[in-house]
């Protein structure tokens, strides 16, 4: 019942579609990651992705967790971003957007290799919101359990520069680098 509930208002939502996103990195690391987006593979994940972008929802938001060998996390629009006068770093990472969560779109036609973009979720596999995560390295081990939403087609010297983390679970501790802007490429 939850799937439906949650497919239904994700189809009552206005939504944008786009063919990528450009973000731009601030921090330790700097410059500009193209995504191309997986409308194809994705399409309830890449829509949402798409139309927090466009409404400006990624701007200033942290990239808080940050593994070494692995990925780096971001997206986390209720307590990431960065400019918010509210904003504190030991949050970043437990919140979401105010869109509904979205039911795992799993695909056997990717996998999970070097600059793979995939939306986080917790232990639920249907609670994908508006965080995601882009590979450092291969990780075929997720393939099945996350949805594939996209993959880095330029700027993966900027993804590889963002700043790790020292923390538990890989939180950045400190100054985080961000993305000062995401926008839908079309």
């Amino acid at each position: 019942m939850f799937k439906r509930t949650a497919l239904i208002a994700l189809m009552a939502a206005p939504m944008v579609q786009a063919e990528g996103l450009e973000i731009t990195v601030a921090g330790a690391s700097n410059g500009t990651i193209t995504i191309d987006l997986f409308e194809d593979i994705a399409p309830l994940h890449a829509a949402q992705v798409s139309t927090l972008a466009a409404d400006g929802a990624y701007d200033g938001v942290v990239f808080h967790r940050v593994i070494e060998g692995f990925m780096a996390q971001t997206g986390d629009v209720q307590f990431g971003d960065s400019a918010d006068a509210a904003f504190d770093m030991r949050r970043a990472g437990t919140g979401g957007s105010d869109l509904s969560d979205i039911v795992l779109e799993a695909t056997t036609d990717k996998s999970f290799t070097r600059g793979m973009v995939g939306m986080a979720r917790s232990q639920n596999p249907d609670s994908a919101n508006s965080q995601f995560f882009i590979m450092f390295e291969d990780g075929a081990f997720l393939d099945g359990q996350y949805t594939i939403i996209g993959e880095v087609t330029a700027g993966m010297d900027v993804v590889d520069a963002i700043k790790r983390g020292d923390g538990p679970n890989g939180s950045v501790i400190g100054e985080a680098d961000r993305m000062v802007s995401v926008s839908v490429t079309e």
